[in-house]
């Protein structure tokens, strides 16, 4: 089995792009990170279902599963796309609900969690 080198190299990228978004502090980046991040997987999954053959419902009299292509690599990636869509959306929603709240896209850091984080510290200096 051979894959293609041009679309393995474009899979890291995307892969590279989309972790990079994610660690963004700006909804509207992580968003991103996460829409490449999708789009990466749905590649190799499909790149790591084989080469490319004949449909695999031909309806024809020749049987033979040599020249035909497997169907679960594509359902795989119908599905992740479906659930890449829902999450995008539900982020979609939580960012709008969070601009309007707050007025800005920017995630600070809660000052609740740096109390906890705070008191985990002076409870446990060994650490």
């Amino acid at each position: 089995m051979s894959a293609d080198l041009v679309l393995l190299i474009t899979i890291g990228v995307l892969t590279a792009c989309g972790v990079y978004l994610l660690l963004e502090r700006v909804v509207s980046k992580m968003l991103l990170g996460m829409i490449l991040l999708g789009n990466a997987v749905n590649l190799l999954i499909l790149t790591m279902g084989g080469q490319d053959g004949k449909p695999p419902i031909l309806g024809s009299a020749d049987t033979s599963p040599d020249g035909m292509a497997d169907p679960l690599a594509q359902a795989m990636v119908l599905t992740a796309i479906v659930i890449t869509m829902g999450l995008a959306a539900f982020v979609l929603a939580l960012a709008y609900r969070a601009y309007m709240l707050t007025t800005t896209e920017d995630v600070t850091n809660d000052p609740e969690d740096a109390q906890v984080a705070a008191r985990r510290e002076r409870e446990d200096p060994e650490q």
